[in-house]
């Protein structure tokens, strides 16, 4: 006799059931969000770390202290690899976004304690990640995006030091940027912060455990003196099941005020390094044990192989008529667009390759276009994440890009126009929850319908739509689908 209602194995039959709709998280097909290293044995080695410390809570190291040892370790390799000496400290956060937002208010706080007042500002090019938008919402602070050029996704450096003033609290660099695989201009970027005292943040979330081994690349992390803050993420090039980051700081000083810390309430004392105060240590026991097993070796081995994928990968779009690779891809991402240069009869819609590649069995990431503060259109594109796995499959992959780009060549991109003028008139663009989801209904998205097979025409609504409202679309369509329904 239990007390279970329900057969653990009836719980987990339907758990797998779930699982089959889900997109496959190995084998390379996904070429967004998994991080695939195709060895089945580290997978087995992070899930048996993670059921070891099931039951530990990450909140106090001082009574778990096998948190303290696997986090000193973990932050030391990581220290190590980008060219930290021991000025450099930090945390293990639950993601890069924690990490980013971490990054943001202690820089925030740095800024007040240097007597500043009024609204600082966060400087970074406009392909910085999101997550720094939601830092300055969150934590106060103007946000100051800088155009980068369209044709290659890179900002210039001199655009964003123009800007340094003495209400910038951080300014932001990518290694890379997520949407185009540009490397920014750290080095001049970050001497110049360092000459106006301005701290300078390189968001290496994507980058930081892969560009180490990359070849060939300028000095981008704590090589560079001006540098005072990093972002990694272990559950990207780590390996590691989500959600794990690092956050590296120079200066003890300076990582200290990234601390939350209060004695005054009648409980225990509170003294938190991250945003989370309970939370797992099974992503970071999986990043500790997924570290110690690769070790440099290891992950030189892997980073190649990224890299290998990513020329191939690289020449294969480049030989493909009417698609362009943006720029010049640092890492293992590419982002890939319609070439101008040729005939449009002879063009290739990114958006409408990236669905006929679904048809396939290959998931690309579709990126829509936006129009910066000067004026200029970045183009929409399609996003290609390359991860050690890619390389057994590229023959597969390859055949299924050069197939679906046949297909669609010469189609005409779906436009905002053509979506709109279907739409009941959107008012004011306030929209309540019904308002927005009769909108979605009009799309076919109403109803629980999720999104639909072709990708194509939603990322032409949201690239026609007025910001806020696109925002307010996309909020009532995640908040439809997990609203709360009986468990069966």
């Amino acid at each position: 006799m239990t007390d279970f209602e329900v057969a653990p194995a009836d719980i987990l039959d339907r758990l797998r059931t779930l699982r089959e709709a889900d997109a496959p998280t190995h084998g390379g097909h996904v070429l967004s969000y998994v991080y695939d290293s195709g060895i089945a044995e580290l997978d087995e080695l992070a899930a048996a770390a993670v059921r070891m410390v099931q039951p530990v809570n990450g909140l106090d190291p001082t009574t778990f202290t096998s948190v303290a040892v696997m986090e000193r370790e973990v932050l030391g390799f990581v220290r190590g690899i980008l060219h930290g000496d021991s000025d450099i400290v930090g945390s293990v956060t639950t993601g890069g976004t924690e990490s980013c937002l971490l990054a943001v208010k202690t820089a925030r706080d740095n800024w007040r304690l240097q007597g500043r007042t009024g609204q600082p500002r966060l400087l970074a090019p406009v392909t910085v990640h999101a997550a720094f938008q939601k830092a300055a919402h969150y934590f106060g602070l103007e946000l100051d995006l800088v155009p980068v050029d369209p044709a290659t996704g890179a900002v210039d450096a001199s655009d964003l030091i123009a800007r340094f003033a003495p209400d910038v609290a951080l300014v932001v660099v990518s290694a890379p940027s997520y949407p185009f695989a540009a490397l920014d201009p750290v080095a001049t970027v970050a001497a110049a912060a360092l000459a106006a005292g301005i701290d300078c943040h390189v968001d290496a979330c994507i980058g930081g455990l892969v560009l180490p081994f990359w070849t060939e690349l300028p000095s981008w992390d704590f090589a560079v003196v001006g540098v005072t803050s990093i972002s990694a993420d272990l559950h990207k090039f780590g390996y590691a099941p989500k959600g794990a980051s690092v956050l590296l700081h120079r200066g003890r000083d300076r990582q200290r005020t990234q601390y939350f810390a209060t004695t005054r309430w009648p409980g225990y004392p509170v003294v938190n390094p991250t945003m989370l105060g309970s939370k797992s240590a099974g992503s970071l026991a999986a990043s500790w044990a997924i570290i110690h097993a690769l070790g440099l070796d290891g992950f030189a081995r892997l980073a190649a192989s990224c890299q290998r994928a990513t020329t191939a990968l690289v020449k294969t779009i480049t030989g493909i008529e009417g698609l362009r690779v943006v720029g010049s891809p640092v890492g293992p991402l590419i982002a890939v667009t319609t070439d101008d240069s040729v005939p449009v009869e002879h063009r290739v819609d990114p958006h409408h390759w990236a669905d006929q590649v679904r048809e396939h069995g290959w998931l690309l990431q579709l990126q829509p276009s936006i129009t910066q503060s000067d004026g200029t259109v970045l183009p929409r594109t399609t996003h290609l994440t390359i991860t050690p796995v890619t390389e057994g499959v590229l023959p597969d992959l390859t055949a299924a890009l050069v197939t679906a780009a046949a297909g669609v060549r010469g189609v005409p991109p779906v436009t905002p126009a053509d979506m709109l003028g279907s739409l009941p008139p959107l008012g004011d663009g306030v929209l309540d929850s019904e308002q927005a989801f009769g909108l979605l209904t009009a799309m076919g998205l109403g109803d629980g319908g999720g999104l639909p097979d072709r990708m194509a025409p939603l990322l032409a609504i949201m690239e026609g739509l007025p910001a806020p409202v696109a925002e307010r679309l996309l909020t009532e369509l995640l908040a439809r689908l997990v609203e709360p329904v009986a468990a069966e």
